[in-house]
Formats: structure tokens, sequence, C-alpha cells
């Protein structure tokens, strides 16, 4: 057998482990991949229904019961990612409520540009633990929200914290919560139901 014969015949085992080991870690990536997008919306209900990392809670009622006396501050902040010609403010940056009372407040958002835009703002508060507490009925952030060029609007936010905070003794020393905001863009939009063109038809006969 002759020297030519011979690598061959030793490269050959070497390709096939090459091979083998390509299409291991090929398989290993795609596994990574695909566990990575399937933890994504478990991650997001993780997060709110614990409110880890500082996500708040979506209310599914309003408190019945009356406020406590305790209060706390509550600071905002607002924030516009970039690609987004947005200006976006909080009406107050800081006001005082009572623990359990339902209060609404008001950002005023502007179109800087002269197209349409969409955004939706990414939220949490801090300290992060709070957001376990921090219960919202009603909030821009819930929905994209789609500006027409040079468009104001005011966008409101309605929360209440929740009196059960207090029996978390890791908070008895709170009082202030920070509420953020950044809005980032929406490329692809969801397209927003078109209204019907035809004319009402006439009832009864004629």
């Amino acid at each position: 057998m002759n020297q030519d014969t011979t690598r061959e015949t030793k490269a050959a085992p070497r390709l096939t482990r090459d091979a083998l080991v390509a299409a291991i870690c090929g398989f290993v990536v795609v596994l990574m991949v695909g566990a990575a997008y399937a933890a994504v919306p478990f991650y997001n209900w993780f997060c709110r229904a614990t409110g880890f990392n500082g996500t708040t809670q979506v209310a599914t009622s309003i408190p019945t019961a009356k406020p406590l006396a305790r209060t706390v501050a509550i600071r905002f902040d607002s924030n516009v990612a970039g690609g987004l010609p947005w200006k976006f403010e909080p009406e107050k940056t800081q006001i005082q409520v009572h623990i359990g009372e339902v209060t609404t407040v008001y950002y005023t958002v502007t179109n800087e540009s002269a197209r349409t835009t969409t955004g939706q703002a990414a939220y949490n508060v801090t300290p992060l633990a709070v957001g376990a507490y921090f219960q919202k009925i009603n909030c821009f952030c819930f929905t994209e929200q789609t500006m027409k060029p040079g468009e104001k609007r005011e966008m409101a936010v309605v929360f209440y914290v929740d009196p059960s905070i207090v029996n978390d003794h890791e908070n008895d020393a709170l009082n202030t919560i920070t509420l953020s905001y950044t809005f980032y863009p929406v490329r692809d939009p969801t397209p927003q139901p078109v209204a019907s063109r035809e004319p009402d038809k006439p009832k009864g006969n004629l």
C-alpha cells in the first residue's frame, strides 16, 4: 500500500468525526435558539404574575377598601428609544398618593416628524420588588400607539398601590416609587380595522 492510499485511509475517519462533531454542534445551537424563543412567553408571563424585575401588575378590579393613611411618593420617568421621533414627558414629575388610592396621571406625547409613526411603551417600577404591588387599571402602554405627523396627545395611566404591600415588611421603609416608561419604535404595526364605507341600508319596506 503506497503512502497516498494510507493517508486517504487515515483521513476518512477524521472527516467522519469532524462531520459528526459539526452536526452535533449545529443541533445544540438549534436547540438553544428554540429554547430561548420558548422561554420568552414564559418569562413575560412570570414577570406579570410575580412582579419580577419591577414588572407592574394589571388590575382586574378597582379596590373597594378605603385607602390607607400611609402615603408614598410616585415619581414619573419618561424615555424614547432611538429611531422614534417623539417627545414624551409626564405632566407632573412626582405626586404623593395614599396606598390603595386610585390615581390617574397623564403623559404628553408629540410626534415631531412629518410622517406617521408607531411606538409601544415598555415599563417597570423601582424598587423592583414593588412591581408585585403596583396595579394598573388602564394604561397607554397596553397597546401600540400610532401618531400622525405633528400630532400631540395626552395619554393616561390609572393605577393604585396594593394595600397588601404593608404586610411585606421589607417595604416598611418605602417612601418613593419610580414608574418608568420607554417608548420603542414598532416597525410592523398591527393593522387597524377599517370602517365600512357601505351606506346604511334603509330599514323597513320602501
